[in-house]
C-alpha cells in the first residue's frame, strides 16, 4: 500500500560532457582530424553518419582494432553517451541520464527487465528506459540486431516520439 514511499532516488549521470569527447579529443588520423568536428558531430540524427564511418573504420582497420582491444570502454562510453544525446534531442520526451541501477530500484515496471550496469536514458514521465551504451557494446562486439547506429537511432526516435 505504501511501496512508494520506499522508492529510492534517481541519480543523475549526464554524459553530454563525455559525448563531447567525440569531437573535443580525437585521434591524429587524418580521417578522425577531418570528420570528427565539432561542426560534423552537432547531435543531429544525420550525424550519426559520421559515428557509423568511424565505427567501421575502427573495426575494419589494424590501427582500428588495436585502439578498440585497448580502450574499449573509453569507445562504447564516448559513442554511446553521443547517440544517446542524439536520441534525448530528437525526441520530444523527458529522457534523462540515470545510473541504471537507480532507474532499476525506482521505476517498478522495469524491476529485473532490463540487465545493464551502464548509465540509461530514463523516462520518469513514461517509465521508458533507453539503452544507447548497450546497443554500441552488442554493435562494437559485432552482435547487434541493427546495421548500423543510425538505423538504431532512427527507430528509437520514432518508437519514443
Amino acid at each position: 500500500m505504501f511501496g512508494f514511499l520506499y522508492r529510492t532516488k534517481l541519480i543523475k549521470d549526464d554524459l553530454k560532457g563525455i559525448a563531447k569527447f567525440m569531437y573535443l579529443d580525437v585521434s591524429e588520423d587524418s580521417w578522425d582530424q577531418e570528420n570528427l568536428t565539432k561542426t560534423n558531430l552537432d547531435f543531429t540524427i544525420e550525424s550519426v553518419r559520421y559515428i557509423d564511418e568511424y565505427i567501421y573504420r575502427l573495426l575494419n582497420t589494424d590501427y582500428g582494432t588495436e585502439l578498440l582491444d585497448k580502450h574499449f570502454d573509453n569507445f562504447m562510453v564516448r559513442i554511446g553517451a553521443y547517440i544517446g544525446e542524439v536520441i534525448k534531442n530528437n525526441v520530444n520526451e523527458d529522457f534523462y541520464w540515470y545510473e541504471s541501477g537507480s532507474v532499476r530500484n525506482y521505476s517498478s515496471d522495469f524491476d529485473g527487465t532490463f540487465n545493464t550496469t551502464q548509465t540509461v536514458l530514463y523516462s520518469k514521465k513514461r517509465d521508458i528506459v533507453i539503452l544507447p551504451l548497450d546497443v554500441v557494446v552488442q554493435f562494437l562486439k559485432g552482435n547487434s540486431p541493427y546495421t548500423s547506429l543510425l538505423s538504431y537511432v532512427e527507430v528509437t526516435i520514432k518508437e519514443n516520439s
